[in-house]
């Protein structure tokens, strides 16, 4: 078979996917989440009679949406959970898996599939509620962001969420039974988007960097070396590589997108290698 051949079946396996996705009513609660949170939270960030908004000084649409990115963070990455902490253990206890493994296609190219429709159901969703969000944006502020800068915010934000997927996937394949799926899929997500603040600040604490100005120049160089190592944390980075030199973080932007790339690739080689060996 072709190159061209394997990934236009990988592609349709994939959309296939991402239909059984949108076909689940946990897609409902992943809709509410986006509409909630990214369509709220670019209403009211953009609101120029908001005393939030007076105080945190916004000048333009994309300084908003850098700002929606904290709602875009925890809705997306929480519909992925929703979405994807079962997509392996669930389908390994109905029979499904057993199924799909005995057809006449490659590991790798199913697990790429797998991989690829749970993207797609969440960053699909995504990408139409952040383009909502710009018309929210533009009706309040009467300011359009450019179309680079909103390509560029949709790309560290397809990225996590592929990294997400990734995680999930890998953490339902370990997982022997739904309660052990639910227990892995919340606590990473939990670990990343709750915790790691405070993980930062203990180690911070341990090598003696002082916590108790956390606007300090030492601690923000350090806290932006620790979310190297966190999916939240680079995303973050990404965005903020975005804002003017005053926003923008100490890292140089080579080292941010080499922990990118390893984000993408590290936990996307994990879940693939244990896809080919999983027994149903």
């Amino acid at each position: 078979m072709s190159r061209l051949s394997r990934e236009k079946r990988i592609l349709r396996l994939s959309w296939f996917e991402a239909r059984q996705h949108f076909k689940s009513p946990r897609m409902i609660a992943l809709i509410a989440l986006l509409v909630l949170f990214i369509g709220g939270g670019s209403w009211g960030l953009s609101d120029p009679s908001s005393q939030v908004t007076a105080q945190l000084q916004i000048d333009s649409a994309y300084e908003v949406l850098f700002l929606v990115s904290l709602f875009v963070l925890f809705s997306s990455t929480l519909g992925v959970v929703l979405l994807g902490f079962d997509g392996i253990s669930r389908k390994r206890l109905t029979g499904e898996l057993a199924i799909e493994l005995i057809q006449p296609i490659d590991r790798i190219d199913l697990a790429r599939s797998q991989l690829q429709g749970l993207w797609l159901a969440v960053f699909l969703p995504t990408a139409i509620a952040c383009a909502i969000g710009t018309m929210l944006i533009e009706a309040q502020m009467d300011d359009w962001p450019t179309i680079g800068e909103f390509v560029y915010f949709m790309i560290p934000t397809g990225l996590v969420i592929f990294w997400y997927a990734c995680i999930q996937l890998l953490a339902s394949s370990v997982a022997k039974d739904l309660g052990s799926s639910v227990t892995l899929g919340v606590g990473v997500w939990m670990l990343f988007t709750l915790v790691w603040l405070l993980i930062t600040a203990v180690l911070a604490a341990f090598i003696g960097v002082d916590v108790t100005d956390l606007e300090s120049v030492e601690y923000d160089h350090f806290s932006e070396m620790v979310d190297l190592f966190s999916p939240n944390g680079v995303y973050q980075l990404l965005l903020e590589d975005g804002l003017d030199n005053e926003s923008a973080p100490q890292l140089k932007t080579a080292y941010i997108w080499l922990a990118a790339i390893a984000w993408s690739v590290i936990p996307s080689a994990l879940f693939v290698r244990r896809f080919k060996t999983l027994k149903p």
